[in-house]
């Protein structure tokens, strides 16, 4: 057993509990969490590791929509507008994708794990993330993603589907979780989505799909017009809409799914989310990156919707931190209270984030997971401004521990 102390205990519950002077008792799980002086009198021989001063203790990050697949991209794709920028992935797909080696994917994974964030789930489009993906030491849910909008192509695209699930499955441990992704209604066509949804809930899998993301999306699901009208007729001249967004969001009653982006959703559609008992995943670094507006998140909350944070993939974003991620956050959304904010942001990659991904961490508490960091602050706050003052200055993690240890 090991007994670590801080002059913070976050421990990201519902109610945002922090103990101060505080600290947590744990081997693979943690067993206590309370005051540091009570818990060293209750246990007099265990290990006690104490952190600098000014330091806090608070769950692994939890990153749950992230793609990895194209991680070499730095300036090579356009940004402002959602369908400029998915004509730039298709242009240059091809030599991204060979310059994202299993190497560098385990470097980005690497460069997370410094952050602090000890569970990611991974959208997985090709399988080409696979090996780095099994061989990282955080907690992977791989979402192994099924996309393809023509008919003639759905056995085949299904067919392919399977075959990089089952290749998942054969990594299958405690720390490596298959799953199933959706990738859209626009891009997605409904048998096949309604048979991957299928194996999703007879092997209990979690579900993640993009829905409503750009105003292209929008226009092209409710009235075949738009953006996407232009693209799609370069490929298909009598291409329509697949079904509609009410008809796409009832496809997911069965599952448990999480929701990513949902910026031009209606609020019929969230109501809708919500009566699903399903999690909404904001990213809003890509959501201003491509152009397509920014989240209602006080809509979200009123529906009391499960909402969580993601980077997305470097595709549209610069940094896979979280950090990152909830600073840009707390600068996107000046309308809501700045403390409150940083609270709510902390909990979507914490305590709400492990909820989605069915996953027993994200919480201090005892019998959770044993996956906690330690993040040092430059100087001494209040106890109620610790959220905002570790979102504003935390880059890269003291200490980090997954099932109780230190990974390599």
């Amino acid at each position: 057993m090991t007994l670590i102390t801080a002059d913070f205990v976050l421990t990201c519950n519902e109610g945002f509990e922090i103990i101060e002077e505080g600290a947590v008792l744990f081997d693979t799980y943690i067993l206590e969490v309370g005051k540091s002086v009570e818990l060293k009198a209750k246990h007099p021989t265990v290990t006690v590791i104490e952190t600098p001063k000014n330091s806090v203790i608070l769950p692994g990050l939890i990153n749950t929509h992230v793609h990895l697949e194209f991680s070499a991209n730095q300036s090579m794709l356009r940004y402002g507008d959602f369908i400029v920028w998915l004509r730039s992935v298709i242009k240059h797909r091809e030599e991204l994708s060979a310059l994202a080696t299993t190497e560098l994917i385990g470097s980005k994974l690497q460069e997370m794990l410094k952050s602090g964030t000890t569970t990611l789930g991974a959208i997985s489009s090709f399988g080409a993330d696979l090996e780095a993906c099994s061989q990282t030491p955080q907690r992977v849910v791989y979402f192994n993603e099924v996309l393809g909008s023509v008919p003639s192509a759905v056995d085949a695209m299904y067919g392919d589907f399977r075959g990089r699930l089952e290749s998942s499955k054969e990594f299958k441990n405690e720390r490596f979780i298959p799953a199933v992704s959706v990738h859209s209604p626009y891009s997605t066509h409904p048998i096949l989505a309604k048979k991957a949804l299928q194996i999703a809930r007879k092997e209990g899998c979690v579900v993640s799909t993009h829905f409503m993301e750009s105003p292209a999306e929008r226009a092209w699901i409710d009235k075949g017009k738009g953006d996407f009208q232009t693209f799609f007729s370069a490929f298909n001249p009598h291409a329509k809409p697949m079904c509609s967004a009410e008809e796409y969001l009832d496809l997911f009653e069965q599952n448990l799914t999480l929701f990513t982006h949902a910026v031009q959703a209606t609020p019929k559609e969230l109501k809708k989310i919500a009566h699903q008992k399903a999690t909404l995943t904001h990213c809003p670094v890509s959501n201003r990156l491509l152009g397509v507006g920014k989240l209602d998140i006080e809509a979200v909350k009123k529906q009391n919707i499960n909402l969580t944070l993601g980077t997305d993939g470097l595709s549209s974003n610069i940094s896979l931190s979280l950090w990152d991620e909830m600073r840009s956050a707390l600068m996107m959304h000046p309308e809501l209270e700045l403390s409150h904010l940083a609270q709510t942001l902390l909990q979507s990659v914490t305590s709400n984030a492990a909820q989605a991904l069915k996953l027993p961490c994200g919480i201090l508490e005892k019998e959770r997971y044993a996956d906690l960091i330690v993040a040092t602050l430059p100087q001494a706050c209040e106890s109620e401004d610790v959220a905002l003052q570790l979102i504003l200055h935390t880059h890269q993690t003291h200490l980090t521990f997954i099932d109780g240890e230190q990974p390599c």
